[in-house]
């Protein structure tokens, strides 16, 4: 070996060691920074026959295979997750049988104010007491209705944020496309550039699933699962009109409320829809599908309370058209006016203690003309017996069955709890398989120990080129004696 070819492989080396310890403190640097890839220099020979060390470009270490895994992992939890905390915040509105708030617990109070008004109709205490009971038992039920409806408002906004995120980071990689073909064709690194890149792609994971094609020039393009266009070479934009106020009746079939459009074109947002997986489609089912099972529930146990004491056989004072204790907004409630009536629901005003208070209609009829026998109990007693009749219900929920008021009352509660446990184990083994495609992603990522262990080798390198060059230089200076 010639002394200047000594000199060069020296100065090489000195180069990739000086580059070497450079990508090693940035992978050191940024070993807790979210979506960070370790990166090592590519360095190798540069052919037979020519001396030093050829320095490449610089290497991100990623798995294509464990990062599809973790975000196909990362778009079912997500999805999970929407509907578990959902079923939990119904099952919360409806409460348990211990809660004192609960639906059971308000029926089971007014069945109760109802059998202590029999035994002593002339009391008027216990007859306001009753009006208490009835009230609080009618506003829970919409008051439950009511915070179902925030619920799927909520849904709605989730989805008019979503699609505006996933709008966002389209046009944002489009732009890192671009500039990524700039920088590489120039032969600059674009690692960072890359980083920045996947972390928009999971971003649009977890709302829709996506498919990474790689294309040339260090392009991508992004599809959905179901094989909707999203960004090939322009990014493609989403529509969607958010409503401030949702209504029980305002459905996406009857066009009250929007539903989704890529690039002008009406998309399935079902669960088996193109964009299927991410909770993008789990919000628009709860909005869409979910809400409305559930507002059917509602509407059902509101139906059969409000029928069964706005029967005239019942309360013989009462005529066709005449609401009963429980009325539809203070009026009549009509059969075929069902949607939304767990919303609307209230105590009759001429014996609720807001109103009228005149709380010896409980006793005498609701539209008596006049106070009867105080000791007449016939017409408590006919409540009573007309809350424990079993009627035929029918709803997706609850199934088609005949059963009392209590019965109903429970089943929802049943109904609500049961849907909260499934949803929060899905949710859970969702979780579990996220963290361990995450963990898998995660080891090929920085390790502290092994990167000082790396800049220790380096270091090591640097001094034993710098070594050869100070011997090349006594060398030199010895043939300039000579």
């Amino acid at each position: 070996m010639s002394i200047f070819s000594a000199l060069n492989s020296a100065m090489s080396g000195l180069n990739a060691a000086s580059r070497s310890s450079q990508v090693v403190s940035e992978n050191l640097s940024n070993a807790l920074t979210p979506g960070y890839s370790r990166r090592v220099l590519d360095v190798n020979s540069p052919g037979v026959g020519v001396t030093g060390v050829r320095i490449g470009n610089v290497q991100r270490i990623t798995d294509p295979v464990i990062m599809a895994n973790r975000r196909v992992a990362e778009a079912e939890y997500g999805a999970a997750k929407a509907q578990s905390d959902f079923f939990s915040r119904m099952s919360d509105l409806v409460g348990t049988v211990d809660d004192e708030m609960s639906l059971a617990s308000q029926m089971s109070e007014f069945q109760s104010s109802l059998i202590e008004a029999v035994s002593r109709p002339d009391s008027q205490p216990r007859l306001n007491d009753l009006s208490v009971r009835a009230n609080a038992l009618a506003e829970s039920i919409s008051r439950t209705a009511e915070g179902l409806r925030d619920l799927r408002i909520n849904a709605d906004g989730a989805i008019g944020s979503q699609v505006d995120t996933v709008n966002q980071a389209l046009k944002d990689i489009e732009k890192l496309n671009a500039r990524i073909m700039v920088v590489e064709a120039g032969g600059m690194d674009v690692a960072s550039m890359n980083d920045q890149r996947d972390q928009l792609i999971d971003q649009i994971n977890e709302i829709i699933p996506v498919n990474v094609v790689r294309r040339d020039n260090g392009q991508i393009s992004l599809f959905s699962t179901g094989g909707v266009m999203l960004l090939d070479g322009r990014a493609s934009e989403l529509s969607f009109s958010r409503t401030r106020d949702i209504m029980p009746h305002m459905t996406i079939d009857n066009g009250m409320i929007s539903g989704l459009e890529v690039n002008g074109k009406p998309i399935d947002t079902g669960p088996n829809g193109p964009l299927r997986g991410g909770t993008l489609t789990a919000q628009f089912e709860i909005r869409d599908v979910t809400s409305l099972e559930a507002q059917e529930d509602l509407d059902a146990m509101a139906k059969d309370l409000i029928e069964r004491f706005q029967d005239p056989a019942l309360d013989g004072t009462i005529g066709t058209g005449d609401a009963g204790i429980f009325t539809d907004g203070g009026n009549f409630f009509d059969p075929a006016n069902t949607v939304g009536i767990a919303n609307r629901i209230e105590l009759n005003d001429l014996v609720s203690l807001s109103g009228s208070a005149e709380t010896w209609r409980f006793r005498d009829g609701l539209y008596a003309t006049a106070p009867g026998d105080p000791g007449d109990s016939s017409l408590l007693q006919a409540y009573t017996d007309v809350l424990g009749e079993t009627r035929s219900v029918s709803s997706i929920g609850l199934g088609t069955a005949n059963m009392s008021a209590a019965t109903l009352t429970a089943n929802l509660l049943s109904r609500f709890a049961q849907d909260s446990e499934t949803a929060a184990r899905s949710s859970t083994f969702a979780a579990t398989s996220y963290n361990e495609m995450s963990q898998a992603e995660l080891a090929l990522g920085v390790d502290t120990d092994a990167e000082l262990q790396n800049l220790m080798l380096v270091e090591k390198y640097y001094a034993a080129n710098a070594r050869m060059i100070s011997v090349i230089d006594e060398l030199m200076d010895t043939l300039i004696r000579m």
